[in-house]
């Protein structure tokens, strides 16, 4: 919600406006518009923005790229690499974890597993906040709060701390070197390892960062910190809204016919737009025109989550078929902390698929739920992580 009289806006680049104009925009991480499922909304935005001044803020490895897309636009730029001003220095000795304290931040790669080593490091005594994808974002900022102010003297965080995040850790504990990426369980990239391991140090509380392993692999770690990255290649692009105005076939396969068609520049590859054909191939029996389509395609939420698919399913159906003039609102199924952060997203979904179609939103109702669930959420949290003992961490202690 902009605030009226507000001079800035921030959002997140799915939603840049690109119709307004603005004096500076900035664009944070932008190395992500390599990325196969979001890469096209930061290319949108490098591409789009609407104003004589932009910031591109990233990693290096993206500058091959970065210049080959302003060159085409015949823009000028100037380019300004900035140097760590924390060292970090590598801890050689596998961690146990009854030792962990202060300032210490254990990264993993799934919920389940920052969950369950933060439930082990409670049994030890060990009060921490936790981090993964899931979290509302109140909760999240509740969790950052906790461990700066030193009330949760441990973070245990899924890699969403490596962008955007300034915390005081002093110590960057890899508890694995694997994720799961959507596709397959791979090694972690020298990129990825770099992006994580810089949370370590806070110029005026540590002045030096440490990086650790709960194994013996940290000279894995070592090794792709020293190492030069591949640089990126190409950028992600998805279609346009153009694409409404083209021909006389319907939007499905329009979409379909964009998707096999080879991209003429060797420097963009088209997004999988396989999430989008499925929506539209629910859309289908409504016979909705192209703009609505369009727009119900594009409201954010995760068709892996089975309670959000049938609640789009369900409101679809309400409008198209029975003439609803307003959605109803979800209720929670449980209140346990997934079934919670369910019914979080099933709150925006609602919010979304509502202004889609300009139809009427309770947002006094959204912005009180929302608060409301975040509370049961952090409370759930805590139960999770306290009153289940049975419960371990099943990864290597030493």
């Amino acid at each position: 919600v902009q605030m009226p009289g507000a001079k800035h806006l921030c959002c997140t680049v799915e939603k840049a406006n690109l119709s307004g104009k603005y004096d500076v925009a900035v664009i944070d991480e932008v190395q992500l518009l390599a990325d196969s499922q979001r890469g096209d909304a930061w290319t949108r935005a490098v591409l789009g923005l609407c104003c004589p001044e932009i910031h591109l803020c990233g990693a290096l490895l993206a500058k091959e790229q970065l210049t080959a897309m302003i060159r085409d636009c015949g823009d000028e730029y100037e380019l300004k690499a900035y140097t760590r001003l924390v060292p970090l220095q590598m801890e050689y000795a596998p961690v146990r974890l009854k030792n962990v304290g202060q300032g210490d931040a254990l990264v993993a790669f799934s919920k389940a597993a920052v969950l369950s080593l933060s439930r082990y490091l409670g049994q030890l005594g060990i009060r921490s906040s936790v981090i993964y994808g899931d979290l509302p974002p109140e909760v999240r900022r509740g969790q950052y709060d906790a461990f700066i102010q030193g009330k949760n003297p441990v973070l245990v965080a899924t890699d969403a701390i490596g962008m955007g995040v300034n915390l005081p850790i002093r110590r960057l504990i890899f508890t694995e070197l694997e994720k799961f990426d959507g596709e397959s369980r791979r090694p972690l990239t020298s990129q990825e390892i770099k992006q994580i391991a810089g949370r370590a140090g806070r110029i005026g509380i540590y002045e030096i960062g440490y990086v650790a392993c709960l194994d013996e692999r940290v000279s894995v770690v070592e090794e792709k910190l020293a190492a030069e990255d591949d640089p990126i290649e190409q950028a992600v692009v998805g279609p346009s809204e153009a694409i409404l105005q083209i021909g006389l076939l319907p939007l499905r396969e329009k979409l379909a016919l964009w998707s096999t068609e080879t991209e003429p520049l060797s420097y963009y590859r088209k997004k999988d737009v396989n999430t989008e054909l499925f929506l539209l191939d629910m859309l289908e029996p409504y016979h909705l025109p192209e703009q609505i389509q369009w727009r119900l395609m594009r409201v954010p939420f995760s068709l892996g989550n089975s309670a959000l698919l049938a609640q789009f399913a369900e409101y679809a159906h309400a409008c198209f078929s029975l003439n609803a003039q307003q959605l109803e609102k979800p209720v929670p199924e449980g209140q346990s902390c997934e079934q919670l952060e369910t019914y979080y997203q099933q709150v925006n979904l609602y919010y979304s698929f509502s202004k889609a179609l300009d139809m009427p939103i309770d947002e006094l109702w959204v912005l009180d739920t929302r608060n409301r669930v975040s509370a049961r959420i952090r409370s759930a949290l805590e139960k999770l992580r306290w009153d289940r003992p049975e419960k371990t961490f099943r990864g290597r202690e030493r």
